[in-house]
């Protein structure tokens, strides 16, 4: 098993999602993060003049999916994720996954998906 942990615009969460889904997808945690990269933030105008943000607004996904699905939901995540405008449009980080258990059920790993 794998966690895919995918940082993204959050201009993208929806065709992420839905990308994720029809790879094969069951469930997955959304979450507003803010963060950096190699761009160290960005500089922006307003009336007043310019100004510095130093950590840019991203939404963090995490799914746990099988060993077998985990090549074509990242590729879908990628190419959903993807806006060709620079940098800024995210990573994607895969760690594997020890053990999964479903407290209602008490199932474990692969079952627990």
């Amino acid at each position: 098993m794998k966690l895919i942990i995918a940082i993204v615009r959050p201009e993208r969460l929806h065709d992420v999602k839905v990308a994720a889904t029809e790879a094969g997808a069951k469930g997955m945690t959304v979450i507003d993060v803010k963060g950096r990269g190699d761009q160290k933030g960005i500089t922006l105008q307003s009336r007043g003049g310019s100004y510095e943000v130093e950590f840019i607004q991203k939404v963090k996904i995490e799914m746990a999916v099988k060993d077998e699905l985990a090549p074509k939901i990242i590729d879908a995540v990628v190419q959903a994720a993807r806006t060709d405008r620079g940098p800024g449009d995210g990573k994607i980080f895969v760690l594997p996954i020890d053990e999964v258990i479903r407290i209602r059920t008490g199932q474990r790993n692969g079952e627990s998906l």
